[in-house]
């Protein structure tokens, strides 16, 4: 069986593309201010010319939302029009992710899709189901999460009761009990949990009619602003940067800062209540990896679970950075969602 796989992690205005022979990684690169569709495919374009493509095993997708889908699936007409009735749910990456797969499709090379929902579909119902008339959980309205393919990653391993912050532009926290996703954060769409760069986070949904009728806004807008020109951006009204944040004397922007801080930490908090304590917590993502201030924020408020911080570990993004006498582990873990995915491709063509 062929084993190089061509994997296309296609965001909202960024390609990135990772080339992986026999589980190693060959070649890479990442084109940013990619907004329209002409620019994508032709992007898309130049990387299928750069690669060999006759000499794939397959391309392999990452596809944010994947509705009730369970794992990596190869990719034809069937599933593609799955994809095309939840592309609404997460219409900024979905729908970019379906215009090249159709690319692919008329290359006629074999493509696999792996999905950021599909760790959490395990989740119990209890977990997953909202407080809205069941028959609504029926039809496809509850919680799915995002980020998994990550969450799954860093806590490949890990034994007992985990908790895994996931933190970048997008941000999640997942409980995981045993390898398994118990709760997370984000929910029907990306847009639930954490205050994040320039999402709100969770809010209560009276705010949306109320601003309909007093604000006279409608729902499109309303959409927009949550996704595009709140959280850290909205509050501070300066920066979605924890970085330009954190290192400002403006108080909206230290405000902002604060309430990612403590969003992260009631997560935390909730999750820990939630698996009955809780053996390790993982920081990962680009400001999970790379942003000790953050973590050290963001830990200082859980002393009452016994977390102790090394300071000189922390400061060097050490791959443990919780003190020997801390009740629990603290770890960096660096994801990489393109090995992942390209594992996940490689054991669905074996199918």
């Amino acid at each position: 069986m062929k084993k190089d796989v061509l994997v296309m992690n296609v965001g909202s205005s960024s390609v990135k593309y990772s080339f992986f022979r026999n589980g190693k990684i060959i070649g890479k690169d990442n084109f940013e201010r990619v907004f329209t569709k002409k620019q994508r495919l032709d992007v898309v374009r130049k990387v299928a010319e750069k690669v060999d493509i006759s000499g794939l095993a397959c391309v392999a997708h990452r596809v944010v939302h994947g509705g009730s889908i369970t794992g990596a699936r190869k990719v034809d007409k069937a599933l593609l029009s799955r994809l095309r009735r939840v592309a609404e749910l997460a219409p900024l990456h979905d729908i970019p992710e379906i215009e090249v797969i159709e690319f692919f499709m008329k290359l006629k090379v074999p493509q696999v899709a792996v999905f950021d929902t599909a760790f959490h579909q395990d989740m119990p119902l209890k977990a997953k189901a909202y407080g809205l008339p069941y028959k609504y959980y029926l039809k496809g309205i509850r919680k799915y999460g995002f980020h998994g393919i990550s969450h799954e990653y860093v806590s490949r391993g890990l034994k007992g009761k985990v908790i895994t912050c996931h933190l970048g532009n997008g941000c999640s926290v997942t409980a995981i009990r045993n390898g398994k996703s118990v709760d997370t954060s984000m929910g029907f769409t990306p847009l639930e949990g954490l205050v994040m760069s320039t999402r709100s986070g969770s809010l209560d949904p009276s705010v949306i009619p109320y601003m309909v009728k007093h604000e006279k806004v409608s729902l499109e807008r309303i959409s927009d602003m949550l996704n595009k020109e709140s959280g850290l951006l909205g509050v501070s009204g300066k920066s979605y940067d924890l970085r330009d944040l954190m290192n400002s004397k403006d108080k909206r922007c230290l405000l902002a800062a604060e309430m990612f801080f403590y969003s992260v930490t009631k997560q935390i908090g909730g999750f820990a209540a939630a698996l009955n304590g809780v053996d390790t917590i993982v920081f990962t993502a680009g400001i999970g990896e790379n942003n000790a201030s953050v973590r050290k924020n963001i830990l200082s408020y859980l002393a009452y679970l016994g977390v102790k911080v090394d300071g000189a570990k922390n400061k060097k993004n050490s791959r443990v950075i919780s003190s020997r006498n801390s009740k629990v582990k603290v770890m960096v873990i660096r994801t990489d969602e393109e090995k992942a995915i390209a594992l996940q491709a490689l054991q669905a063509m074996r199918k």
